[in-house]
Order: C-alpha cells, then sequence, then structure tokens
C-alpha cells in the first residue's frame, strides 16, 4: 500500500511540478507502458531524472500491470490518441505496423538518439520495409532456471539432456512425492519449449513467412503435442488441470512455486528476478544447462527484444520524445535509474556504466541466462508471428483440451493446425 501511494504520489509530482512557466516553450508527453511496482518505481524515478534535465519537458506516466494493456494501446493507437512514448512489445509489430506505418520512423530522428550505441542486428529486428519502429530496450531469450535446494532434496543434478530432464519427473515423483516437479511452465512458455525442441531435431522454423503458412506437416503437429504429453506423463511438469486448481493468480505467486515444490521454470532471463525474489529462504534460482538433441544445429531458442521504446506515428513532438527514449537508454542517469528492471540493457554505454558499478555481474541469473543463450546456436530466424496472442491462446485451449481428456493428442494437433492457420493467414494478409 505505501509503495502504491509513493508511486501515485511520484506520478502527480511529475505532472505538477511540470507545469509551464512559459506556456509557448513547454512540452508535454505522454509515455506508456506495463510492469509490476518495481518498474514503476525506477521508471518514475527515470522521468524525474529527465524533467531535471528538461525542464520544458513534463512527461506524463500511464502505466498499468500485463492485463489490459494491449486492449487499452489497441484502441487508443485505432483512434490515434496513442502516447508519445509507448514501451511496447516486439510481437506487436504484426499487429500495428504490418507495413512499417505504425509507429513513427526512428531515423528520422537520429540526430537526437544515438544509434550507434546498439548492435545493427538487433536494431534490424525491429524495423519493419526500412522503418525503425522502435528500440529494443534489452534481449531475451527463455532459459531453465532451477531451485537449488528441491533439486539438492530430489538427488538429481541438473539435466543436460532432453532425456535427463524427461527421468527428473519420475525421480521427483518418487522421491519427494507426487506434488514436487521439476519445472512448471505456463502455456506460452511450453509452446516456446515445444518447439525449440522441434526446431533442434529438424531444423525448421515454425513460420514460413514466405508462403505464409506453419511450416511443419501434419504428422510433426502430432509430434508436437505428443511431446507435451510425453513431458506430463512423465511428471516433468504439472497439466493446466492442476496447474488451475491454484486460481488465477501469477506462478510466481502461488504456494507451490513459494514453497519450492514446483522447482524449476523455462523463462526469460530478463524477467526471472520477480521469480527468484518469491522464494523461501535460503532456495534460490541457478541456471541450468540447456538441453540439446545430438547433431542439432540450432537450440530453437525464442531470441526476442525484450521491449521497445516506441514513437507513436499520431505524436507531434517527435523531436522531444526521442530525447526522451535517449534519455532512458543512453544517459548516465537514465540508465542509473532503470538498472536491470527491463533486462540486460543493449546500449553500449549502459553495459559499460552499469559494469562499472557492479550491477551487472556474472553471477546474476538474468545476466548468466543471457550469455548462456548468446552462446547457444542460433542459426534460424524467429518470425514474431508465431508470437501471436491469438495462436498463443489457441495453443492453451488445445493442451486444455488434452489435459482434460476431451481431445486426444491428435484430434487436439489437427484441430490447432486448422486454428492456428486461419489465424496466421489472417494476421499476413
Amino acid at each position: 500500500m505505501k509503495k502504491a501511494l509513493v508511486s501515485t504520489a511520484l506520478a502527480s509530482t511529475l505532472t505538477l511540478c511540470a507545469l509551464p512557466s512559459h506556456s509557448a516553450e513547454n512540452v508535454e508527453l505522454r509515455m506508456s507502458w506495463w510492469g509490476g511496482n518495481g518498474r514503476h518505481q525506477v521508471t518514475l524515478k527515470a522521468l524525474e531524472e529527465f524533467h531535471k534535465q528538461h525542464p520544458e519537458i513534463s512527461v506524463k506516466p500511464e502505466y498499468t500491470g500485463w492485463d489490459g494493456h494491449l486492449s487499452r494501446l489497441t484502441t487508443q493507437i485505432a483512434g490515434g490518441t496513442e502516447p508519445d512514448v509507448m514501451q511496447t512489445n516486439w510481437n506487436w509489430l504484426p499487429i500495428f505496423s504490418k507495413n512499417g506505418d505504425g509507429f513513427y520512423d526512428l531515423n528520422q530522428v537520429k540526430d537526437v538518439i544515438d544509434l550507434s550505441q546498439f548492435d545493427p542486428k538487433e536494431l534490424k529486428s525491429t524495423t519493419v520495409n526500412g522503418k525503425l519502429n522502435g528500440i529494443p530496450i534489452s534481449v531475451t531469450a527463455r532459459v531453465f532456471y532451477y531451485n537449488n535446494e528441491t533439486w539438492k532434496k530430489a538427488g538429481v543434478d541438473y539435466p543436460k539432456t532432453w532425456d535427463e530432464l524427461m527421468a527428473a519427473g519420475k525421480t521427483f515423483e518418487s522421491k519427494l512425492g507426487k506434488q514436487y516437479y521439476p519445472v512448471v511452465l505456463e502455456h506460452q512458455d511450453v509452446l516456446a519449449l515445444l518447439n525449440s525442441y522441434m526446431v533442434q531435431k529438424y531444423n525448421i522454423s515454425a513460420v514460413d513467412e514466405k508462403t505464409k503458412k506453419f511450416a511443419y506437416s501434419k504428422a510433426q503437429w502430432v509430434e508436437f503435442f505428443g511431446m507435451y504429453k510425453k513431458l506430463i506423463d512423465s511428471h516433468v511438469m504439472p497439466d493446466t488441470k492442476y496447474y488451475a486448481s491454484f486460481g488465477k493468480s501469477n506462478m510466481y505467486e502461488m504456494k507451490p512455486w513459494i514453497q519450492g515444490e514446483w522447482a524449476g521454470t523455462y523463462m526469460w532471463n530478463s524477467t526471472i528476478t520477480k521469480y527468484s525474489d518469491n522464494l523461501k529462504p535460503p532456495a534460490k534460482l541457478e541456471l541450468g544447462a540447456y538441453p540439446m538433441l545430438p547433431g542439432a544445429k540450432d537450440a530453437g531458442l525464442f531470441f526476442k527484444p525484450a521491449q521497445m521504446l516506441s514513437i507513436g506515428k499520431s505524436t507531434t513532438h517527435p523531436k522531444e520524445a526521442a530525447q526522451l527514449i535517449n534519455f532512458l537508454l543512453n544517459s548516465k542517469e537514465g540508465v542509473a535509474a532503470l538498472g536491470l528492471e527491463r533486462g540486460v540493457p543493449l546500449s553500449k554505454a549502459a553495459v559499460a556504466q552499469l559494469t562499472e558499478a557492479g550491477v551487472i555481474k556474472d553471477d546474476d541469473p538474468s545476466v548468466s541466462g543471457l550469455k548462456l543463450a548468446q552462446s547457444l546456436p542460433t542459426t534460424l530466424a524467429v518470425s514474431p508471428y508465431f508470437d501471436d496472442p491469438q495462436i498463443v491462446s489457441q495453443f492453451g485451449t488445445a493442451l486444455q483440451y488434452i489435459d482434460y481428456g476431451q481431445k486426444s493428442v491428435e484430434d487436439a494437433a489437427a484441430e490447432f493446425q486448422r486454428q492456428a492457420e486461419r489465424i496466421l493467414k489472417r494476421a499476413m494478409r
């Protein structure tokens, strides 16, 4: 409650302290983002620092949790009332900017934003038809993290192969009890994990953007969902039915996670702190190896920008909006305020500053997770269409069909393929 009051007070202060003394010279920007209270606090602090350096620019913060943020932004963009600066998601590019015109082209303000601080490869991933739609704040990938205390009790080493991961499930069940699982995954993470396995095995991307279709055959989709059933039957992770019995709160806030019954996860390295912070001491999360099939040429990682900062196409203040983005990502004060809240920064200046300050440490789970991901073979490009919210939702429905005994693996696979192909066709029109 106290934090919420501080947050509200600070937000109000940001707006009030920037009342124009010379209205003709003053500019008001709006900035939106999603996240938890920790992200809100550091971002509000950064905006406060920005105003100190640019008293002629006031920033009105608009922040929410994750739930509902996309629908709210969709309404704003459709009505031309979106904020000047927005934290955006990489998989939103096909939704809002299929042709590159959904956001302001940041190449137009390259004299304000120091683009040389960012790897051209990363900027390419957020460029559509030659237009830079967002500056990636950080990059992220899903890797395995394990509760060291629970794994110690089970007497099992962290798995290095898919077979070892499968074997760990039965050991957990026999040694610790039915309520103990090596990992727990939400359905969107299961989708990414299964795709990783398929990429390793077949060396093909899930989405073929040239044909605007999924690359998997009917038999491969059956194998895809069959692998899920195998993970469940091997007691590697709880099924959706058991998971749902704990309610709709965040997984890291659920009792089995806090107490260590769910002993690991497959999660974005950039967000792992909120999972580790909720563990019951002395338990902590440790990075595990990434399971690979023999001879695999690609790990099948879902490697993407963690978030981006974009400028609304409807803005009347692109220069000032660009100043804000450059401050947050490249300036000494902005970088210090944000720290690692949005992952290990991509900005070279930010990395150098945070490393020197001891904020970036090799043993930090998010840092070590990123380094592991970067060390794995990744030759195939990942399509943002694979992470389309409707496809992800349809996948969650397919898992429920299997777990509640409503459809066989084969039928669930066929239904998902039909529905997902339709969604993909509409999205890529």
